[in-house]
């Protein structure tokens, strides 16, 4: 019996990610190919693929690290996030004057990263880049805004449903300005693999991550405890609402409609100058 070709891969400790993951991560599906989690937050694993030093073999990356690591990494059909109402959020503090998307542009703005999906919504959406940003780990955003430290934030992932509790109120839903300039969904985030492997891995890793997110459809109380050792500071509703927002049929499966919003957002940043040109993310015959 020949060995199981062993993959290193990265994903978040968001709920949405150790929920979809979680029977890859375990073992729990039969497959050719076993997956070793390398979890980190999603700018680290953008920036470490970005940076092309002992790329991982598989690795959740945010679209715009994935448009400069293009060379290197392909998308994957399974375990993407994408959806409608699912966007990242502009927030401030209660009080401030802030009114629209174009008055936080010109604020001091925290954001979670320059090679976020956030950040080129941002900047797409805004119609340039903002004057002054400040790029940190996505939980240190909501502070810096209550704090006083930043006018102004951009959240992502949980933060959409707890930024209340921090004395901040939404400026502008980027999701949904997204949705009504294309009509379709928002790409996020997509699990990509690097070009490098063979097609018979890149294949065997795609249909485990799906059987992984299926399988954790179907029984959604397995999850749960690694769900939760990930994430001890939110509450059970925080991250059921989460799972529930960001893990769903485009994460069993991207579907030409999902690999049409990629490309979408491509074509973007690319015709702004915001993305570097190269050529499709997907691989052919992956």
């Amino acid at each position: 019996m020949s060995a199981v070709r062993r993959l290193r891969f990265g994903y978040s400790p968001c709920p949405n990610d150790t929920f979809a993951f979680w029977a890859a991560a375990h073992g729990r599906v039969p497959s050719p190919v076993a997956v070793e989690p390398w979890l980190a937050d999603i700018e680290t694993l953008n920036a470490r693929a970005v940076d092309g030093r002992d790329p991982l073999e598989v690795t959740k990356l945010s679209l715009p690290a994935l448009a400069r690591a293009i060379d290197r990494y392909a998308v994957l059909p399974a375990g993407a996030a994408l959806g409608f109402g699912c966007g990242p959020l502009v927030v401030c503090r209660d009080g401030a004057p802030l009114r629209d998307l174009a008055a936080a542009a010109r604020a001091r703005i925290a954001i979670p990263g320059v090679h976020t999906t956030a950040y080129l919504l941002l900047t797409i959406l805004a119609g340039a880049p903002p004057a002054d940003v400040v790029a940190m780990p996505f939980h240190e955003v909501m502070p810096a805004v209550a704090q006083g430290r930043c006018d102004a934030g951009l959240v992502i992932h949980e933060s959409r449903f707890t930024y209340r509790d921090h004395g901040l109120r939404e400026v502008a839903d980027l999701g949904v300005l997204w949705e009504r300039l294309t009509g379709g969904p928002l790409p996020l985030g997509v699990i990509a693999a690097r070009r490098d492997l063979p097609l018979a891995d890149v294949a065997a890793v795609g249909a485990l991550l799906r059987a992984s997110v299926e399988l954790a459809r179907r029984e959604p109380s397995a999850p749960r405890p690694y769900v939760r050792a990930h994430s001890q500071e939110l509450a059970d509703d925080v991250c059921d609402r989460h799972i529930g927002l960001y893990v769903n049929d485009f994460t069993v499966d991207l579907g030409a409609v999902g690999r049409r919003a990629i490309d979408e957002l491509f074509a973007r940043g690319r015709a702004a100058g915001l993305l570097p040109a190269g050529g499709s993310p997907f691989r052919e015959g992956a």
